[in-house]
């Protein structure tokens, strides 16, 4: 196991992972990169649409977001420990500032500027996985890793509630480029935050020469680790489906935008209660032992809206299910004991390119089904389906509990 930089003190909830100096720069600089992600998706967006008038291409540069996570987790996740962390995230921060930088210049072509997306797509699960391995070397990989990966994720979950609705008020003072510029800064921030905040760490693993380096198929090949990232991956695909129907489902209810954004904030809500509950409230012992009841339950209110609920029930099912999503603390802590300290950053990568492919092809899919069955129907059925395969990799989770010696918590015996 490793030790955290500094030894914390034994306060409660999530001061003890405040208490780690290495963290406090590791979290301040994700939350530049967020704003820096966020303020750029917008203003792209709409740099797309004044250039070319087309809602498709301003869309596109959303989707874009999602599709290349595939590519740059499954080519490039071998970086995240073939060099020594601290370099891959500085280095991932100016790629993304630099591309950022290009999308200011004047006269850039659509084809360009949407090349220059996928770039940011493309680096970003290899700097999100190379974050989440090096908590485990700054905080161990014990209670604090759970807490500080906890955190991480209710900054993004409560930067899609005001992160967009900041980044829409900004455009009003400023073009689409200056508002690129800003985020040139965040990412700039965010790479001396970490050159400066973080210490220098040798490469988790050093390649014999001519040997090539071990790639997320190792991962794959082991049982226990498979099933863990299918319990990441699969409720996320089933989870989004309200959010990507959230435009037509507003309209049915007559509820306009604001039953829109009402019903976009409903689930990131619960999310950050949920996992604010479990961090601050709930021991390791006991966030472990409700990890699968969790993830049985997760998606059981999407079967709500098979009774045709207003929006106030609506509302109160996407909460619901959003707080059950703190599952998640215990799967961190089996995922992380699970995969060997030389392979972290590679399955840190995959995981969080995989979470983002799986939620891009589910909103596609819910588009889909909602096409051809409606929306109420779509999102009900994706409550059964989702509820099937979590309790389905339940089950394969206590078949291979033994490999990292989580029966007791596992199980509850």
């Amino acid at each position: 196991m490793s030790a955290p930089s500094k030894a914390a003190p034994p306060s409660a909830g999530y001061g003890r992972v405040f208490a780690v100096p290495e963290f406090r720069a590791v979290f301040a600089a994700h939350v530049l990169s967020m704003l820096g992600v966020i303020v750029s998706e917008i203003a792209l967006s709409v740099l797309v649409y004044d250039l070319t008038r087309s809602p498709l291409l301003s869309a596109l540069t959303f989707a874009l977001g999602f599709l290349p996570y595939a590519v740059g987790g499954t080519l490039l996740a071998p970086v995240a420990d073939r060099f020594p962390a601290r370099r891959v995230l500085v280095a991932c921060d100016l790629v993304c500032a630099g591309c950022v930088a290009l999308m200011t210049v004047p006269g850039s072509g659509i084809g360009l500027l949407l090349a220059l997306r996928c770039a940011l797509a493309v680096v970003s699960p290899v700097f999100a996985g190379t974050r989440m391995a090096t908590l485990a070397d700054v905080l161990g990989d014990g209670d604090l890793f759970v807490l500080g990966r906890s955190l991480l994720r209710i900054v993004a979950q409560s930067a899609l509630l005001v992160g967009y609705g900041l980044g829409g008020l900004l455009l009003t003072a400023v073009s689409p480029r200056h508002a690129l510029l800003i985020t040139v800064g965040t990412f700039l921030a965010s790479a001396t935050l970490l050159r400066c905040g973080t210490r220098h760490r040798p490469a988790r693993t050093r390649p014999s020469a001519g040997a090539p380096a071990p790639g997320p198929r190792l991962l794959f090949a082991d049982r226990r680790v498979r099933v863990l990232l299918l319990m990441f991956w699969i409720p996320a695909a089933f989870s989004v489906v309200p959010e990507a129907l959230a435009a037509p489902y507003a309209d049915e209810l007559g509820r306009g935008s604001t039953g829109l954004g009402l019903l976009m904030c409903a689930l990131p809500v619960g999310t950050v209660a949920g996992e604010l509950f479990a961090g601050a409230r709930l021991g390791p012992a006991a966030r472990e032992r409700v990890a699968l009841p969790l993830l049985c339950l997760t998606l059981l209110p999407y079967l709500g809206y098979a009774l045709r609920p207003g929006l106030a029930l609506s509302l109160l099912l996407l909460l619901l299910s959003g707080a059950g999503s703190a599952y998640t603390l215990g799967l961190d802590q089996w995922f992380v004991r699970a995969v060997p300290k030389e392979l972290r950053g590679r399955a840190m990568t995959v995981l969080s390119a995989g979470l983002m492919t799986v939620q891009g092809v589910g909103m596609t899919l819910a588009g889909v089904a909602a096409q051809m069955a409606g929306v109420r129907t779509a999102v009900a059925g994706a409550g059964v389906a989702g509820v099937l395969c979590c309790c389905g990799l339940a089950v394969a989770a206590r078949a291979t509990e033994s490999r990292d010696g989580a029966a007791r918590n596992m199980t509850g015996r």
